[in-house]
């Protein structure tokens, strides 16, 4: 049995009561889990193909990860400082997701 599909949500401008307001954030909710889904599936690929456990973490990357992030949020009238705080934490459970992947992966060889 499949669950019934959810009728679109209005867009936030043609919202009228908090229920569409709701409704609007619970689906971008649902899609933000699939997206991070399909970035945490790249983070098994990381720990599939990196060859060093200390090489799991990398500070450069994630500057530029951040960097990245912070110049987008502005080009979109976002504060950088918020969305470089978001990813910031993003970053972190990612090589924490990655680093208990590569060792598993490792734990029988």
């Amino acid at each position: 049995m499949t669950a019934a599909k959810l009728p679109d949500p209005k867009r936030p401008d043609q919202c009228e009561t908090m229920t569409d307001v709701r409704a609007g954030v619970d689906q971008v909710d649902r899609e933000l889990v699939a997206l991070l889904v399909h970035r945490f599936a790249y983070m098994d690929a990381a720990a599939r193909i990196k060859t060093d456990r200390d090489s799991v973490r990398d500070e450069a990357r994630k500057a530029e990860v951040l960097d990245n992030v912070a110049q987008e949020a502005a080009a979109a009238g976002l504060e950088p400082a918020r969305l470089r705080a978001v990813w910031d934490e993003l970053v972190e459970q990612s090589i924490a997701y990655e680093t208990t992947r590569w060792d598993r992966l490792r734990a029988g060889s």
